[in-house]
């Protein structure tokens, strides 16, 4: 099973930004800081008129504007901001379409519409949004909608603003699509790299620096709670040979075999590293000395049994384990060190052995 980190999906990757990209709550904020005055303004001058259906309705938008960033704030929740605000600006853009306020100038508030809805919302509320306001807006213009509510505008300008206002909803989808499929593209490239400055390429395993990384997590935890670790770090025996005598492709396939029995044989919450070029290191979180050992040697068996195909041959190989535990208030250094000593003195006694720091080993 392996323990390297996942890829992301790309509706995970969707979910984060880019740099200088307005988060959507922002954005949803300050329009509606915006649209507050804006509203108040023009129901003060409905009011001039002595338009008291229109005043107290935009009055009333503007509170509920208001009303849903007060909740905003009290609930903190994002998606109940947007839902409300789209709810919100879209019977707003109704109203104005119906009821032609401003002499009829109202309604040039809908060309706003399309770009705020495409961007603070996914494709497909902004496809629904746009092409059942279109359609609406349609059946307002037509003979039937006439007949039922009697709006100042000509005919020209309904043609004029049915082809416009369809073609700005055409290129605001499409400049959307185009923002998001660069914006994932960004993302994936930068996910990739973040990915690859932490595995190494060949085994997928974590690379010495993200090995490091882990286990300064790991300790700092060890020093809050007091719960020990203990490291195995482990090295392909005579591994010159293999790729003095097959070549290094035969190397690389070999290494890639420990690789792959280390994440068979480990726990999920372990960590592996591919330490150097046919060294290995493994984090055993709250993991004693014992258990450790019994770990250690059950990876050395498994690797002991198989073997590589290369030329129609088979080829072998065993490793050497050194295994240490923390101890007291000793420094990261310090256990690698000892779990180093205890791999030289596995190798010094015979090779294909598991030798802890305190003395212990166990033998092919």
């Amino acid at each position: 099973m392996p323990h390297s980190s996942p890829q992301r999906t790309d509706s995970e990757l969707g979910e984060f930004r880019v740099k200088g990209e307005i988060p959507v709550p922002i954005l949803i904020v300050w329009m509606t800081a915006a649209a507050v005055p804006a509203l108040s303004f023009f129901a003060f001058r409905a009011h001039l008129r002595s338009d008291p259906q229109t005043t107290y309705v935009l009055l009333t938008f503007a509170v509920l504007l208001a009303a849903n960033a007060l909740i905003h704030f009290l609930a903190n929740s994002d998606t109940l901001l947007r839902r409300g605000f789209i709810l919100v600006i879209t019977a707003l853009f109704c109203y104005l379409a119906v009821f032609a306020i401003e002499n009829g100038a109202g309604v040039m508030w809908l060309f706003a519409y399309p770009p705020i809805i495409f961007y603070i919302s996914d494709s497909r509320v902004g496809i629904i949004a746009c092409g059942g306001g279109w359609l609406g807006l349609a059946l307002l213009y037509s003979p039937v909608g006439a007949a039922i509510i009697d709006t100042p505008y000509s005919g020209s300008f309904r043609l004029s603003m049915m082809i416009v206002l369809g073609f700005e909803m055409v290129s605001c989808y499409l400049l959307d699509q185009s923002r998001r499929r660069s914006k994932l593209g960004l993302i994936q490239l930068a996910s990739r790299f973040e990915y690859a400055a932490k595995h190494d390429a060949l085994t997928g395993l974590a690379n010495r620096r993200e090995g490091h990384n882990r286990i300064d997590s790991e300790y700092q935890r060890y020093l809050r709670n007091g719960r020990g670790f203990s490291v195995m770090l482990m090295d392909i025996d005579l591994f010159k040979s293999v790729n003095d005598n097959y070549g290094h492709q035969a190397g690389d396939r070999m290494i890639k075999l420990v690789a792959e029995s280390l994440q068979t044989e480990c726990r999920r919450v372990d960590m592996i590293a591919r330490w150097g070029g046919e060294e290995f290191l493994v984090l055993l979180p709250e993991t004693d000395t014992a258990e450790a050992m019994q770990i250690a040697n059950r990876v050395r068996q498994s690797i002991a049994t198989q073997a590589i195909e290369f030329d129609g041959q088979a080829i072998t190989a065993t490793i050497s384990v050194g295994v240490a535990s923390i101890h007291g208030h000793e420094t990261i250094d310090r256990v690698l060190q000892r779990a180093d000593e205890a791999l030289y003195q596995a190798k010094t006694q015979g090779r294909n052995q598991v030798c802890d720091s305190d003395g212990r080993h166990t033998a092919a």
